[in-house]
């Protein structure tokens, strides 16, 4: 059924991705939402639960999503997190702010590879820290970046996400083991967006970054990516650097807010019984990657995540305008993504077959 829905269908849904689009008359393959329907477990979960007040309300620590986290962290990725060190927030995007916030002042500098997650771009200018490019840099071959191109001297943190948006780089051990050194040289907090670690195609492998560098790196993780759940807000940090621990749990118990019910069993579902659901669109995004690679060409393959960098110089410095104009489909301009993403733009394929083939019919003009 996850490969059936079709573009009437779609137009229908009230969230942003396909309601902006539609008001435009173009088909979207912009944010990153997918569209096929959440799991069944998901949804009943979220039927079934209490949504009084919940049983962690006075003690965050007692929330049962804890122990799911560090289990399946471990089994997925050979790493077992504190359970001490779990703290909870709405989003991702919220979760980065209140570690800037607490752990770096306003002119401090934050290094990020670029092109990069436009919130998160947008987070480091309005914080009103100076942001410190890490250019990836097209090898002819993939995406790579520069360790010593630039100097990190003077800068207090690092966003590092990986797998990377949006080149779908799945950074190497020693890529990470280079960071590292960079963070103890540079005396850096590490801020690693790991939301795409459950979306990553063979032979590639996510490392999460935390064993590289113990004591001074914060994971942001969430199920919102892998499983289509942004709209219910839940995302956790890792906080395995005590300053940043001690810096949070000195601020008022609700100044931060709280995931509500939903999210929280909502995640719970995906990660104890989504599975199988969770296999049936990967297999489905493989697929998908393999036909925008035939359709389309001038990009280097994700290898990871849902989401294609295109590179479409030849038209110019915003590409996505045009082709919302000429073809009536729906892309992330590159220019959002920072320094790096003039001339190209981003797509998103996770979609069913039928859509992903009217979207690469409309877009085969400009792979010529």
């Amino acid at each position: 059924m996850l490969d059936d829905i079709d573009v009437p269908e779609l137009s229908a849904r009230s969230g942003v991705k396909w309601a902006r689009a539609t008001a435009a008359g173009a088909i979207p393959a912009w944010i990153a939402d997918m569209d096929f329907p959440v799991a069944e477990p998901i949804l009943a979960a979220i039927r079934d639960a209490d949504h009084g007040y919940p049983a962690w309300e006075e003690d965050p620590r007692a929330n049962p999503l804890i122990d799911v986290y560090v289990d399946r962290t471990e089994a997925l990725h050979g790493h077992r997190p504190d359970p001490g060190s779990v703290r909870f927030f709405t989003e991702t995007i919220q979760a980065l702010q209140v570690i800037l916030h607490v752990a770096t002042e306003p002119g401090d500098a934050v290094a990020m590879h670029t092109p990069s997650y436009p919130p998160f771009l947008k987070t480091v200018e309005r914080m009103g820290r100076r942001l410190v490019p890490i250019p990836m840099i097209d090898t002819g071959g993939g995406w790579a970046f520069d360790v010593d191109r630039h100097a990190l001297a003077g800068c207090r943190a690092l966003i590092l996400v990986n797998p990377q948006n949006p080149t779908g780089r799945v950074f190497t051990r020693d890529e990470l083991t280079a960071l590292a050194g960079l963070a103890e040289r540079h005396d850096l907090l590490v801020i690693a967006d790991e939301v795409h670690s459950e979306l990553v195609y063979e032979p590639h492998r996510h490392l999460p970054f935390a064993p590289f560098a113990p004591g001074r790196t914060v994971t942001l993780a969430t199920a919102s990516k892998a499983f289509n759940l942004a709209g219910l807000r839940c995302a956790i940090a890792d906080v395995a650097a005590p300053r940043v621990r001690k810096a949070l749990d000195a601020l008022p118990d609700r100044m931060l807010g709280q995931p509500g019910t939903p999210g929280i069993v909502a995640t719970l579902a995906a990660w104890e019984h989504g599975g199988p659901w969770l296999a049936e669109v990967r297999t489905l995004l493989e697929r998908n990657r393999r036909l925008v690679a035939e359709g389309l060409g001038r990009h280097h393959s994700p290898e990871a995540t849902y989401l294609a960098w295109l590179d479409l110089r030849s038209l110019g410095g915003d590409p996505a305008g045009r082709i919302l104009a000429e073809s009536g489909v729906m892309l992330s301009p590159g220019p959002q993504f920072g320094p790096g993403g003039a001339g190209y733009a981003r797509l998103n394929f996770a979609t069913s077959r039928p859509v992903l083939d009217e979207i690469l019919g409309r877009l085969a003009p400009y792979a010529a």
